[in-house]
Order: C-alpha cells, then structure tokens, then sequence
C-alpha cells in the first residue's frame, strides 16, 4: 500500500529536509520515526526538498508500507517526533501516485519583519533598520511572471537538468508589521526564492530601479542577481496536487 503523510516543521535545528551524510535532516527523524512505529524498514519521498534552516508549514510525503494503517497512526508519530516536526494527515493513494513527479504547484512565502520582533527572530528576516518601498518590489516582482529561465537565482553546479520555471504568482503584502512575500511555481530551484527575495529587497531599499530586474534575469549568471536572503525566513506553505481518481 501507498499512503501520503502531510507534515510540518521548524527548520531552525535541521540541514535541511533530505537526509544528510553527517547532519540530523527532517528525513531522518521521519523515517526513523516511522520505522520504529511499524518495526519495518520506511523510506519516504517527499514533495521537494528545502534547505538548511527553511520551514514547511504544509509538506506532503509518500511511503510503502506492507500493513493497513489506521489514523491513530498520526497520534502515535506525534508522541514520537520531536516538538518542531508534527503530522496532519495519513490516508492510501494509488501505488503509482508520487508525492514529487505528481505535484502541480508548489507555494513558498517569505517573512521580513519590519520591527524587532523577539518573538519571530527565529521566522523572519529582521529588517526593521531598514527603509523598504513595498510598491517598488511589487512592480519588480510582476516581472517574474514575464520569465521562465531563473538561472540567474539559481545556486550554481546544480544537478538540476533545466532552470525553466513556471511561476504563475508572485506578490508582497504588508501585515502587522510584517512584509510577506506569497511566490507559487510549478518547481523552484535550489535557492531561488532566497535569490529573489534578496534581489526585491535591494530594489526596494533602492540600490536598482524596479525595471532593472529584467537585465538580471536575461544575464542568466547568478552573480547578476542579489544576495540571498536568510534561510530562517522561508516557508513552503502548500503543494498542489490533482486527487481526483487518486486517494483511496
């Protein structure tokens, strides 16, 4: 059986969600959390995979296991998994649906806080020294739609066999003190959204005018761009996928 798991963590004290040679990953828990709980071997694949210190509010997994599981398998990894990783959801899709290949859209927001905020220094980019112009950097951003080589925002000697990139929203809302920036794909580069963010940003504190992110993107050289924002800011907040025929 085929079963899909929606989780989320804190990325705060993990190297990122895929499993690393030498560093505790999202994966590893998971999988070790699972394994122990069905006293079989798990391997799970998830919906992408985020960097060292990147958050996911809403991740979407899959795994084979030879047993019918029940919902009370959600309580039983909670008790499990440490405070920062918790579980949603548990159900069966088709042996041949894939938490990865099969996924429409992904959604990541980014979080600037424009006051010195202890609360989120953990979850934001603290920014409140700093003069932004919110209407610049969503001038900027439209931009993006125009585009689908993202070279220019890519980390450099990648696996990866294309930079296209579908992105279909990309926009900055003012919240409470807070800038938060909403960008949906159908796939991202390693460090992509961190690229743009710290790209936008430099546009808004006003180091280039709006229309100059047009030049960096057609560069295609990731040193055109700017500096990457912080990690500790990032969030994957949805994965889209068609169910219709797929969950059992």
């Amino acid at each position: 059986m085929r079963y899909f798991l929606q989780f989320s963590y804190h990325g705060k004290n993990y190297f990122g969600y895929q499993i690393q040679p030498n560093d505790i990953s999202v994966q590893e828990v998971l999988e070790e959390a699972l394994s122990t709980i069905l006293q079989q071997k798990v391997k799970i694949t998830a919906a992408g995979r985020t960097d060292t210190g990147v958050h996911a509010k809403k991740m979407f997994a899959h795994f084979d296991a030879e047993l019918n599981l029940e919902k009370k398998l959600i309580h039983q990894l909670n008790s499990f998994l440490p405070p920062d990783i918790a579980v949603q959801d548990l159900f069966a899709v088709n042996e041949d649906f894939h938490a990865r290949f099969d996924a429409t859209f992904r959604t990541y927001q980014y979080h600037i806080s424009l006051e010195k905020n202890p609360f989120t220094e953990d979850s934001s980019w603290q920014l409140w020294r700093r003069i932004l112009d919110v209407n610049r950097m969503n001038e900027a951003s439209k931009i993006l739609l125009e585009y689908s080589d993202f070279t220019s925002f890519s980390k450099v000697n990648t696996e990866t066999k294309t930079n296209i990139c579908r992105i279909s929203t990309a926009n900055w809302e003012l919240q409470n003190n807070e800038l938060i920036f909403t960008i949906t794909a159908d796939r991202f580069l390693r460090n992509m959204v961190r690229a743009i963010v710290g790209t936008l940003v430099e546009i808004g504190a006003g180091k280039y005018e709006p229309a100059y992110l047009k030049k960096i993107i057609e560069d295609l050289n990731r040193c055109s761009a700017g500096t990457s924002a912080p990690a500790k800011g990032l969030f994957l907040v949805d994965v889209g996928y068609n169910w219709e025929d797929k969950r059992r």
